[in-house]
Formats: C-alpha cells, sequence, structure tokens
C-alpha cells in the first residue's frame, strides 16, 4: 500500500470513529486518495457520500447536512482554486457554530513557490475564520505515522464540535500527497492501520458549567436569536416572561411566544416598560431587538454555552453559561404582552389581506409546512417576512451566521438530506439565482424531497425597506440597489430538470402547496417591489392604533 492510500485510508476511518455519517467531495485528481476512501466507506455502508462538482455548493450542502443532523461533516477538495471557493461556507460555519471539516488536498510543500500547477500557498487560507488549521505533512512510509494521523483527526473533530472549548466551529486539515495518488501494488505497512478496538483513538470529554440563578423582578423579555434552542422557552415559560423568537430560534413555541414582537417594538409603550433582556442564541434579524439590546436603561444578560457571546452594542451586563430562574413573575406582565399580540394579529391579517406580498407567502408556507415539519429560509425579506408569520415550523433553518444569501439551494437540499422527509424552502429571487448550481445534482446522487418557494419582486427587494428606498435616493436606487435581473426562473429549472410551477394568485399558491413533498421541485410566486415599503409602514401604522 502507498503512502497516500494508507493516509486516506485511516484518515476516513478516524473520522467515522468520532462521529462522522455523511461526507461531502468535489472531484479532483490531488484530492483521490480522499475521495476513494470516502467512495469505498460509502460502498461498505459506513457513511452517506455527496458529490457536488462546484466547491461552493458541496460546501453549503455540508452546512445543511449539518444543521439537519448535527454532526460533523467533512468536505474533501482538490488543491488551488477549489480550496477558496470553500471560503463562504467556511465563515458561514464559523458564525454559526457549525462543525464543518476541511479536508483540502495540497501538493507536496516542495512544490510551493515554483510555479507547479495548481499550486499556492493553502496554509491558513480561512485566517482565523476556522477553530483549527493543521498541515499534516505528506505521508511518508513509517513507524508511527497511524498514530500521528488518528489522534489528529480525533483532536480536529473534537475542536470542530467544541467538546473542550465550548466554541464549535470549522477545522481545516491540509493534506500535502506525493504520487501514486491512487492504490497500488507494493508492500505492506510497516505497522497496522488499524485504529481502537472501542472506538476514536482519544475520547474527548466536555467540560460542566455551572448555571446562573436569575430571579424575578425587573420587567423582563427574553430573546432567542438564531439556534437559541427549547432553553429559551423553558426561561421565558418559567419566569412568565415575553418571548421574542426568531424563526431560527428552535425556541418559538408556547403560551410566552409573541408573534408580532417585531412590530409591537416599534408601535406599543409597552416597549418603553421593558427593564431587563434575557439573550439566547445569536439575534441578527431586527431592528428593533438591536434597539433594545442597545438601550441604556436596559440590563442585558447573555446566555451563552459556548465560548463566545454576541454583545454587539456592547451593553451586556453579565454573561453566563447557563440558567436557573428562581421563581415567576406574579405581575401581568406576561398578559399584557399576549393582549398586545392577540389583537395585532387581525390588524395584521387586514393589512395582507389583499393578493400576495411577501409576508402573505411566508404565512402560507408556514401554514403548509405546520408547527412540526422542517423549513429551510433564505436570508434578507423570507426570514424577516416569516418572522410575521402566526405559525413558524420549530424546525425552521437558516444561515444566519453572517446572514448572507450564498448557498441557500446547497444548504436546504442538505437539510432535507439529513431530514429524511419532506422539507420546505422560502427563499427570494436573488438568493435563488446566487445558488441555482446547487440544483445540478448527478444522477448517482441521492435526492431530496425537497419544495422550494422563490418569492421573485426582480431584484433586491429588501433594500426598498432601508435607508436606501427612502424616494429620496430614487436616482440611482434602482440599477444600483433594486438590481433586476428579468431572468426566465421557469427556463433556468427546466435546464436542471427541475419540476416548476408558476403561482399568481393566493388559491393558486394554496394549490401548489398541497401535494405531498415526493422530489425536488420549484414554485415560483411573483411579488412587486414596490409594495414593500408602504406595506411595511402600514403594518406599523395599524398596530399603532390599538
Amino acid at each position: 500500500m502507498n503512502p497516500s492510500t494508507a493516509f486516506a485510508t485511516v484518515v476516513v476511518d478516524e473520522l467515522i470513529r468520532c462521529g462522522v455519517r455523511e461526507a461531502v467531495v468535489s472531484p479532483g485528481s490531488r484530492s483521490a486518495p480522499l475521495a476513494l476512501a470516502l467512495a469505498a466507506a460509502d460502498r461498505d455502508g459506513r457513511l452517506r457520500l455527496h458529490v457536488r462538482i462546484d466547491e461552493r455548493t458541496a460546501g453549503f450542502l455540508a452546512i445543511g447536512l449539518m444543521r439537519g443532523s448535527g454532526l460533523p461533516v467533512p468536505v474533501v477538495t482538490t488543491s488551488g482554486t477549489a480550496v477558496a471557493n470553500l471560503h463562504p461556507a467556511v465563515l458561514e460555519a464559523s458564525h454559526s457554530g457549525l462543525p464543518l471539516i476541511v479536508l483540502s488536498a495540497d501538493r507536496p510543500p516542495a512544490l510551493r513557490g515554483s510555479g507547479a500547477n495548481q499550486t499556492t500557498d493553502q496554509i491558513k487560507v480561512f485566517g482565523s475564520a476556522v477553530r483549527l488549521f493543521h498541515e499534516m505533512g505528506t505521508p511518508v512510509r513509517e513507524i508511527g505515522q497511524v498514530a500521528y494521523w488518528r489522534s489528529q483527526v480525533a483532536r480536529a473533530v473534537a475542536t470542530a464540535v467544541g467538546a473542550r472549548t465550548a466554541d464549535p466551529g470549522p477545522v481545516q486539515l491540509n493534506c500535502p500527497f506525493s504520487e501514486p495518488l491512487i492504490p497500488t501494488e507494493g508492500p505492506e505497512w510497516p505497522e497496522p492501520l488499524s485504529g481502537r478496538s472501542t472506538g476514536p483513538w482519544t475520547s474527548i470529554h466536555a467540560a460542566a458549567g455551572r448555571p446562573a440563578a436569575v430571579s424575578p423582578g425587573p420587567k423582563t423579555v427574553v430573546v432567542a436569536g438564531d439556534g437559541a434552542s427549547q432553553s429559551a422557552r423553558l426561561a421565558a415559560e418559567a419566569g412568565q416572561w415575553p418571548l421574542f423568537a426568531e424563526p431560527s430560534s428552535r425556541a418559538r413555541t408556547g403560551p410566552s411566544v409573541i408573534s408580532a414582537y417585531r412590530l409591537l417594538l416599534q408601535a406599543n409603550t409597552l416597549a418603553g416598560e421593558i427593564e431587563r433582556v434575557l439573550v439566547f442564541g445569536h439575534p441578527t434579524l431586527s431592528r428593533p431587538i438591536s434597539k433594545l439590546l442597545a438601550r441604556p436603561d436596559v440590563e442585558v444578560v447573555v446566555i451563552s454555552p459556548i465560548g463566545l457571546w454576541p454583545d454587539p452594542a456592547r451593553r451586556a451586563a453579565s454573561v453566563v453559561t447557563a440558567l436557573e430562574v428562581t421563581g415567576a413573575d406574579q405581575t401581568d406582565w406576561l398578559a399584557r404582552w399576549q393582549h398586545a399580540d392577540q389583537l395585532a394579529r387581525p390588524e395584521l391579517d387586514k393589512v395582507l389581506a389583499d393578493g400576495l406580498s411577501g409576508p402573505r407567502v411566508a404565512a402560507l408556507v408556514g401554514e403548509a409546512v405546520g408547527a412540526d415539519g422542517m423549513l429551510v429560509v433564505a436570508s434578507s425579506n423570507p426570514i424577516r417576512d416569516l418572522d410575521l408569520a402566526p405559525i413558524v415550523p420549530i424546525r425552521t433553518i437558516a444561515n444566519r451566521g453572517l446572514a448572507g444569501i450564498d448557498g441557500t439551494i446547497s444548504t436546504a437540499i442538505g437539510a432535507a438530506l439529513a431530514n429524511a422527509g419532506p422539507t420546505h424552502a422560502l427563499i427570494g429571487d436573488l438568493a435563488f439565482l446566487h445558488d441555482s448550481n446547487g440544483l445540478v445534482i448527478g444522477p448517482d446522487e441521492a435526492r431530496p424531497d425537497l419544495r422550494i418557494v422563490v418569492v421573485n419582486d426582480n431584484g433586491g427587494g429588501i433594500f426598498s425597506t432601508l435607508e436606501q428606498g427612502d424616494p429620496t435616493h430614487a436616482t440611482h436606487f434602482e440599477r444600483v440597489f433594486g438590481t433586476p435581473h428579468n431572468v426566465d426562473i421557469g427556463a433556468l429549472c427546466a435546464a436542471s430538470g427541475t419540476a416548476y410551477t408558476l403561482v399568481q394568485t393566493v388559491d393558486e399558491l394554496r394549490a401548489a402547496l398541497t401535494p405531498a413533498v415526493a422530489g425536488l421541485d420549484v414554485v415560483e410566486v411573483r411579488i412587486s417591489r414596490d409594495d414593500h415599503r408602504p406595506l411595511g409602514a402600514a403594518m406599523v401604522a395599524a398596530l399603532k392604533q390599538l
């Protein structure tokens, strides 16, 4: 067995021992040893391999697989620009705390700086975005290599999942290979390639943190950002406090949820009475929430089980690992918020009653998915529209680490494959176009049961709602921010053989969402960008009159 094959065989085996069950590879020559070892493991049923021709798509497919399963996922690329194409996914994984394992194939170090084909400096190419970088060294035939390879893989996976640091995120193992790159005949390896009989080479155990006590008293609200988990809901219910939960918090359920919180913070005097905020997860969605967390008269307590914590306004009074609520608020504080929320819903329904709009589409999709279904939602307007919906699936997934629109289709496909069941995605037209390569799935690859609903306003609709969308900036708005594209999405779907439906009314959208999700299909809903700004103003105005 040659050194490259021995290395790849051991690395893949150790990854599986450390909990890896899915892997993604893009084709390349220098990465052939790892690709062949992963294909063999797939054949033997030890993991499931996914192949994508576009490295950026591959990276975001891994993001979706991790969001759907919670397990680390390695992605393998060849050397050169292939590695750099993973950078957007690495950044998303870094800011979302996802255990992405980059196995970047490389030429031997002696070729760097020589002008050799597809050779560049891949050392720490992702900078501070990765939790660990390690140059594995060119495999050689000598005793001691197996222990080195296995222990380093175990360390990398433990770092990726945050086992000791409580700071999960991406890692990079740069893997230089010398030829031959495929299995060859030759002498036996000088030491056994097998690992431990009981599991990973190194078993790494988590460090525990003690919860902090919090008592009733100040008028408190619980903010649940992306990835907050049920701990936010439990805290809100134990304290009898209002819960402001973003769609991807996985906490938006139970009696404490205030579904119209974002508008109520702008339109109701209750907002001015808030004295304390308990922050779970990573709030990224709402400017009213950002303003609340920046208020000097509000005490901000951040609950973060990982090493990092969100505090963009630099106002956090304390940061704790976990929370123990010692008693419930006995006042009418929660009841007043619940009453305001109950009054708000019919008023919002009146504003949204006529025709199709972003919030109306999101509400219909949320209703079709159901409280327990899986929904992947794109950044920009779609997730903000979903935030106003009365039904938000508890398993809502979004790339909120950096809130980018890239890779959304691939993320949704990965989540659907991990879900192994019907999945929906709500996505804007620019996000759809940005990752249309995600629809290119080879004939031998696992295919998801995924329905993608594209809200097409022919450009950058969110900018209509921001400062740039004010009529005083109309001179250059359409070209620089509106960015109309006039792309025929149906024709784009036809190019990849993806089933497609165009809907133009509420009834047609309901009908398109009714059939069971089987395979991959796209539903396009066309709306006007001109309606975004006045619609938002109308919703706030309606609640101010309550």
